[in-house]
């Protein structure tokens, strides 16, 4: 979840009337229009070529993170566990000509401590990232019979 947080929009456009100043009905719509668009937007919009889509999900043994990567090699994409953190970091190299670009693509994933960090893993097929991450049995659900008396 993210937190947004709210700025009162400018005041500008004040037309002078007979009894004094009125606000016009138009003033501080571009701000406040800017400001919606930046709020929705503003972190993608700054950085594209840095993030990539992920899709988290579990299940009673596992955790999983899912990421595309389509057209990156399967050598330029490294995936660290650090210090309760999925590090994925991918870099993709494209030529045109004798030009050669580069872009890196990362994201971190803060990774809860009821997972066995020992016994991670990845695997890459046709263009989707897929790395487990086994759960603790202390964090497994586990079923409880209830004793009637």
């Amino acid at each position: 979840m993210r937190i947004i947080r709210y700025n009162q929009p400018v005041t500008r456009g004040y037309a002078r009337a007979n009894s004094g100043y009125e606000r016009s009905p138009w003033a501080g719509l571009e701000s406040e229009i800017d400001r919606l668009f930046t709020s929705a937007v503003g972190n993608v919009a700054s950085n594209p070529s840095t993030q990539f889509p992920v899709d988290l999900y579990e299940d009673k043994d596992n955790a999983y993170v899912r990421a595309e990567l389509p057209g990156i090699s399967r050598d330029d994409i490294q995936v660290e566990l650090v210090d309760g953190y999925l590090n994925i970091n991918a870099t993709r190299k494209t030529k045109s000509g004798e030009d050669e670009q580069s872009f890196i693509y990362s994201r971190s994933i803060s990774v809860p401590d009821t997972l066995q960090t020992d016994k991670v893993q990845a695997a890459y097929e046709n263009g989707v990232l897929t790395v487990t991450l086994p759960k603790r049995e202390e964090s497994k659900p586990r079923k409880i019979t209830v004793a009637v008396n």
